[in-house]
């Protein structure tokens, strides 16, 4: 038997009904199928060998350029939120690989400083070009392995990547959904560790109720997390969370915007970021020529050079920019 006879036996046999099957491929460019690997695992490959996927390294969770070795990056929220979703994947009978794949790009297109340089890129976009839609990075993270990577993903995976925020609709697959639920699973609960770890957070001042419903640490948190997500996943066929664990789990992720996200030192690195990100969103648009070559209109060149910096090469830009050579060093 080869690998997909194999696996369409293991798949039949062993997975859920509601699971998606590795075959057959669905890319949008037909191309013949490995003889080792499924569709899903060579999508999974194609996205770890992505200079999108290593620039993940340098790319800010929530502390911007963070000095402590123990502060999580963009490319360690991704390897948690895959390594997670692949459990309970597992635990469901769901499709494991698919699963992966999304995990591990659905953040490809996020752009330097977190969300703070999301939100700076989408308001440089609307500034600049009226009635432009503004920036989303799950849109940027498909255009990515669509198009300036192009990695001719299967279909289930581009739309995991795709609706893997809350801002748009749920993904048909179950493997999609798990992505976008363990996604905010894991940010709060780590989020809530980086915080602490930066003297930003007092673990006193977490609110009580969803900690005496989740746990007093983020690993018994996330455990606790993961498994009221099995048990009512399993029982209702789709990818939910109980009527205690859910809202405990919003009531954190509040309590983060108030006190973390949007606290007061955060908003005085937002100023800084807007300026960062604002001056070199400009500087390129009114100096195309110094654009790489792209596709698309010049919002759209923009925007791909500026979501694909990591932190500090946006910061060095600047520098280069805004201050004199003289002083640079």
């Amino acid at each position: 038997m080869d690998i997909a006879e194999r696996q369409r036996a293991f798949e039949d046999t062993f997975l859920s009904p509601l699971a998606v099957r590795s075959y057959p491929a669905t890319r949008r460019v037909p191309e013949p199928d490995s003889p080792v690997r499924t569709p899903f695992q060579r999508d999974r490959d194609r996205i770890v060998h992505s200079k999108a996927f290593r620039r993940l390294k340098h790319k800010t969770q929530v502390f911007v350029a963070p000095e402590g070795d123990h502060y999580r990056t963009r490319l360690t929220h991704t390897l948690e939120v895959t390594m997670v979703s692949r459990t309970v994947a597992r635990a469901l009978d769901l499709n494991e690989d698919l699963t992966e794949a999304i995990g591990l790009g659905h953040d490809l297109g996020h752009p330097a400083f977190g969300h703070i340089g999301e939100e700076a890129l989408d308001d440089c976009l609307r500034e600049r070009f009226p009635g432009h839609p503004g920036f989303r990075h799950f849109e940027q993270s498909l255009r990515v392995v669509d198009v300036l990577e192009p990695l001719n993903l299967n279909e289930p995976v581009r739309e995991g990547i795709l609706r893997h925020s809350s801002r748009m609709d749920p993904p048909d697959t179950l493997e999609g959904r798990i992505v976008r639920l363990v996604d905010r699973v894991a940010y709060i609960n780590h989020d809530i560790d980086d915080a602490v770890r930066a003297g930003v957070l007092d673990p006193a001042d977490l609110p009580a109720g969803p900690i005496a419903v989740l746990g007093p640490t983020g690993s018994a948190r996330i455990d606790a997390l993961v498994q009221d997500l099995v048990d009512h996943s399993r029982a209702a066929g789709d990818i939910v969370q109980g009527p205690e664990a859910g809202p405990a789990m919003d009531a954190l992720r509040t309590f983060m915007f108030e006190h973390v996200y949007l606290a007061e030192p955060a908003r005085e690195e937002h100023q800084r970021i807007h300026r960062v990100v604002s001056t070199l969103f400009h500087h390129y648009a009114d100096h195309p020529e110094e654009l790489p070559p792209g596709e698309g209109d010049l919002a759209q060149r923009v925007t791909d050079w500026i979501a694909g910096m990591t932190d500090r090469y946006c910061l060095r830009a600047f520098r280069e920019l805004a201050v004199p050579r003289a002083f640079a060093s």
